[in-house]
């Protein structure tokens, strides 16, 4: 008796893989050792110098010259006051305060809006929009430098608005600083809209809540850890800019070495040391610049953690 086989026979089910065999205690603890050493070792890289610099502000000139790796004598602190005001780091804190606290809360506002559309709503063109802000994402700044110069000169120009949103101005650089923190802001929060629950929002529009409303009092509080870790990264990376505003906001005709931000300020500190030979005020500027970014991070250390695993625990 001849069996003969269909041509469209189901397929036979694959027999089971074989899983690979399990780490060995000794495999898991040179892997862990070796990833603790590299964390102590990229500690000691980032935190000696910022801890050394810390330390000059509180010496004289003659100490950091000569003994530059030795403690302080004597701990003066006189170099915080004169890098506060003739160094005028007071005025250039301000003047970074000002412009963050319009860019970082409509870079949230804006970056959460977008996010959550693209997240929670099909429409055609959903992936259009998502991977141009993608590639706002991975495009680097400096090829950009002088279309960003040009464009922003031109449409204030345009809108006649040169005092407001144009080249040396305040209004210009929070705009600037909006667009730059955009493409992330909504690459991280739309991961995470993603992983809310789905089941809240269908109750709240079957409660009668609209769109507004739902994303408001419902959406956006449930994403909070993921608003405080990307605000943070905002801040961080808002603080630290030196590209942007010393492309935007250079001394020209009509303006003022005092509308400096703060990394602005910092340059302009180095140059002023190098002739009054006032290194102590140079190490004490810095120290001040730093010591703000590094309080929060500390505070929010949490915060942060809880934000970058939240898509992944849920």
């Amino acid at each position: 008796m001849t069996t003969t086989t269909s041509k469209h026979a189901l397929p036979t089910a694959p027999g089971p893989v074989a899983e690979p065999p399990p780490k060995s205690k000794g495999e898991g603890r040179l892997l862990t050792g070796f990833s603790h050493v590299f964390l102590a070792v990229w500690g000691l890289m980032v935190g000696v110098p910022l801890l050394w610099a810390t330390v000059q502000s509180f010496r004289s000139d003659d100490e950091i010259l000569h003994q530059p790796l030795s403690l302080p004598g004597s701990w003066h602190i006189g170099a915080f006051g004169r890098a506060w005001t003739k160094g005028h780091i007071g005025e250039y804190f301000f003047n970074t305060i000002v412009v963050m606290t319009f860019s970082v809360t409509l870079s949230m506002l804006l970056g959460a809006m977008v996010a959550y559309v693209l997240a929670r709503y099909r429409f055609p063109g959903n992936r259009i929009v998502y991977y141009l802000f993608f590639t706002g994402l991975v495009m680097p700044i400096f090829l950009g430098l002088i279309p960003l110069y040009k464009t922003v000169q031109n449409l204030a120009a345009m809108l006649g608005l040169s005092s407001v949103i144009g080249l040396n101005t305040y209004g210009g650089l929070i705009l600037v600083y909006i667009a730059y923190s955009l493409p992330f802001t909504v690459f991280f929060l739309h991961s995470f809209f993603r992983t809310l629950s789905t089941d809240v929002a269908e109750a709240g529009l079957i409660d009668g809540a609209s769109h507004t409303t739902l994303f408001f009092r419902v959406m956006l509080p449930m994403a909070k850890p993921g608003l405080v870790s990307i605000g943070l990264f905002n801040i961080i990376g808002q603080w630290n800019q030196f590209i942007l505003p010393n492309l935007l906001m250079k001394p020209q005709s009509g303006f003022e070495e005092g509308k400096f931000v703060l990394t602005q300020g910092l340059l302009n500190l180095v140059n002023n040391s190098k002739y009054e030979t006032d290194w102590a005020r140079l190490f004490a500027g810095m120290t001040l610049a730093m010591l703000p970014i590094l309080v929060t991070y500390l505070v929010f250390n949490r915060q942060i953690q809880a934000g970058l695993t939240g898509s992944i625990t849920k």
